[in-house]
């Protein structure tokens, strides 16, 4: 009797919590589509003189994509008086010699280029970049990683925002070299584009706290070293030094029409190394600044979206408990009929599902000219990436729980394949040789447990569960399944 009341109170907490991030996701979208009702802003001139701009490339391990990258930065449209380019390498491979020699290359051509290392690679990424500000010469400091090709004009395009003295970064939306590469892309495609249209449109629009996504944006010195400059504390040091840049008062500005474009991780161990480190950092910084921001001079709706969005990764949580504790809630609820009575009002706060499928159709539809072309697409593969996301739950609440209770891990990169359209593969790829991560068969032994709530459920007739665990054992088994199949395709 305890236990099964237990279950439920568990149950209805988290479908309250997944309610209310459904909620301000859906007023993000309200804010997103007022905005665009709005239209673009006016394009703004050239400053008559143009600052001196740094732009930083950290690069760890990355011989697939390094001459790409640095060969389209020294492409940059941008007066070479006025540019300096570091490399910042704290590689360990042969990534190093392509790396010294092209730079070399284009040093004769004048360009003021420079490779730069480390004798330790200490604080990763966020070490490297504070390393490489100390011997910056710019006044602005765009960064880029190892698998973004930006466009010739990008500096052009974003420092014309800075002539608004309050602006600390001005963040570009990342477009997606490989979107149509396999499901897998597909499906991370909708999820970036969810973040780099709505959200971050939509809480930049109505003046909330939005954050730098680690690479093409481009920062104003002074507010990196004003906000403390870059920590290792996090997995996520671009999220962390937004958010203490905004609470030193800075404002930042997100620039949907210009893009980045990207290459997505296209196989299951790299989409892992990558969630993890974006989850767990996400917590981690939750748990770093979440105070600040409830002690900070904000206006009350500014401070609820800052809040959510620290701690939005935590819906993984809310997602995997209430998976885990439904299956045998449905045999409390067929011994127990004032739970059953009660399970009839907590199923109202699926209502939370609704409102996620109108963030996301809204998303689909921006890529389309027909609405009937994105109705379909959408039919198609919202239901997958719910299901697989629903999959990588386990995966993504461990990750979530060790970054709120402050268990550190190293920085892991998410390995690059040099995947352009439909052509490139991961086979040979050095990088791409782990071993089979021991959570797949805690994975496939919960495709077993949910098959087991289904057939429950049609045992006792309660229906309105069935789809819940068809996705969710669907979704398991198709993590477990890309998880042995890309393995075999890249080692």
């Amino acid at each position: 009797m305890i236990l099964g009341y237990a279950l439920f109170f568990i149950y209805v907490l988290c479908l309250l919590s997944i309610l209310a991030y459904s909620l301000v996701q859906g007023h993000l979208t309200i804010l997103y589509l007022r905005s665009k009702k709005q239209g673009t802003e006016p394009t703004l001139p050239l400053p008559h003189q143009l600052p001196f701009v740094t732009v930083q490339l950290p690069i760890y391990n990355e011989q697939y994509v390094v001459e790409r990258l640095i060969t389209k930065v020294a492409q940059l449209d941008y007066p070479h008086h006025l540019l300096q380019i570091q490399v910042l390498d704290d590689s360990t491979d042969e990534t190093t010699q392509l790396a010294q020699n092209l730079v070399a290359q284009l040093q004769a051509t004048g360009l003021n280029i420079q490779h730069v290392q480390r004798q330790q690679r200490t604080g990763f990424k966020a070490g490297a970049l504070s390393f490489g500000l100390e011997a910056a010469s710019g006044e602005f400091i765009a960064i880029f990683d190892a698998d973004f090709l930006p466009e010739k004009d990008f500096l052009l395009q974003t420092l014309l925002y800075f002539q608004d003295e309050t602006i600390g970064m001005v963040q570009t939306r990342w477009e997606h070299l490989n979107r149509n590469y396999n499901l897998l892309t597909r499906l991370l495609a909708m999820a970036l584009d969810a973040h780099f249209t709505i959200e971050q449109r939509g809480r930049n629009a109505n003046g909330n706290f939005i954050n730098f996504n680690g690479t093409a944006g481009i920062w104003r010195r002074t507010c990196i070293e004003d906000a403390g400059g870059w920590s290792a504390d996090t997995l996520t040091e671009d999220l962390d030094l937004s958010y203490r840049a905004q609470l030193k008062g800075w404002k930042m500005k997100y620039l949907e029409s210009h893009t980045s474009p990207a290459e997505i991780p296209a196989f299951m161990q790299a989409v892992r190394s990558q969630q993890y480190r974006w989850n767990k950092g996400g917590a981690e910084v939750a748990r770093r600044n979440a105070l600040n921001v409830l002690k900070a001079h904000l206006p009350p709706v500014v401070k609820l979206h800052a809040l959510f969005h620290l701690f939005n990764t935590g819906i993984f949580l809310s997602v995997f408990l209430s998976a885990m504790v439904s299956v045998p809630l449905i045999y409390t609820m067929a011994n127990e009929p004032v739970i059953a009575q009660f399970m009839r009002y907590a199923t109202h706060f699926f209502a939370g599902f609704f409102i996620l499928s109108v963030f996301y159709y809204t998303t689909v539809r921006q890529r389309f000219s027909h609405g009937i072309q994105a109705f379909g697409w959408f039919l198609i593969y919202f239901p997958l990436f719910l299901s697989v996301s629903m999959g990588l739950s386990l995966y993504n609440a461990i990750a979530v729980s060790e970054g709120y209770l402050g268990i550190r891990s190293p920085f892991i990169r998410t390995p690059k394949f040099n995947i352009i359209g439909q052509r490139g593969s991961g086979a040979q790829n050095v990088y791409a040789t782990a071993p089979l991560p021991a959570i797949v068969w805690a994975e496939a032994a919960l495709v077993i447990y949910f098959a087991l709530g289904i057939v429950l459920a049609v045992h006792y007739t309660f229906w309105a569960f069935i789809p819940f665990h068809f996705m969710l054992t669907f979704g398991f088994a198709a993590v477990v399944f890309l998880t042995f199949k890309h393995r075999n395709a890249i080692v």
